[in-house]
């Protein structure tokens, strides 16, 4: 008799265990740190130096598109950058199918979840952080990697500093140019701080996440990570992708006067 069951779906805690048994001789697997659109994150133990660490894996989907190989390239090129606000990768591969990559466990918060906990920074510190930023995206851009999904969920806050993370991913997700990724229409990053030429790209559905400039780095420090720091909000409203991208066609973005007192 043919079994006509439907196989059951992969589960979170299937995925944590499966992750545990995959990389069980380098890293003791403990518990879900957080979850995003492209990747889950995992608090774990460096067993070979006994530290903290926390690893990024790759949605199941993701990982499919991109390829181990393209993943592992971009990961390796993005390892390369040694700067102070940029966080470091530690290790990557595939295990099991998955697909990772290796941070230091960053004890503290993104600048997201202090604007959301606190507001609007005191003007000093938007500009210190703004400054930090600014400078690890300059030396990433002159080392020709370009970040294309700076935002304050990517902004970490370590002992009174930014570092930016998720340099690989970024990297990895926009120059992998795969299909499922890149569809006519769907522009890699987050709609609220995406340079104009990237918003465009979305709106007039040409094929985005190939930018050869720095542009999409500068331009979403420039105001927008600028602005949610001295102002608690965004400078683009929109409720939807389509909705924040086509800001860039109804009229120019202007940040809050308080925004442009402290960028002066």
């Amino acid at each position: 008799m043919r079994d006509s069951a439907k196989p059951r779906p992969v589960t979170d805690s299937d995925q944590l265990q499966n992750l545990k048994a995959a990389l069980a001789s380098s890293y003791r697997v403990e518990r879900p740190l957080g979850e995003g659109g492209m990747a889950t994150v995992y608090l774990a133990t460096d067993l070979k130096h006994q530290r903290q660490v926390a690893i990024k894996v790759l949605r199941p989907e993701l990982a499919q598109s991109i390829g181990p190989e393209r993943f592992l390239r971009e990961i390796e090129i993005a390892a390369r950058l040694q700067h102070p606000n940029i966080l470091a990768l530690h290790d990557s591969g595939e295990a099991a199918g998955y697909l990772y990559y290796v941070m230091p466990f960053i004890e503290g918060e993104s600048l997201r979840e202090r604007i959301v906990r606190e507001g609007a920074l005191p003007g000093n510190e938007a500009i210190r952080i703004s400054r930090e930023v600014a400078d690890a995206l300059d030396y990433a851009h002159r080392q020709g990697i370009v970040h294309r999904d700076i935002k304050p969920a990517n902004i970490l806050l370590s002992q009174g500093h930014a570092v930016v993370a998720d340099f690989g991913i970024a990297r990895a997700v926009s120059a992998s140019a795969a299909p499922g990724l890149t569809q006519v229409g769907i522009a890699v990053g987050s709609p609220a701080y995406m340079s104009p030429e990237n918003g465009r790209c979305h709106i007039r559905g040409f094929r985005c996440g190939r930018l050869p400039s720095a542009v999409p780095g500068t331009s979403g420090l420039g105001i927008r990570i600028s602005q949610r720091s001295s102002t608690g909000s965004s400078s683009t409203p929109g409720r939807t992708r389509t909705r924040a991208c086509s800001r860039w066609w109804i009229g120019p973005v202007r940040p809050s006067r308080r925004c442009l007192t402290l960028l002066r």
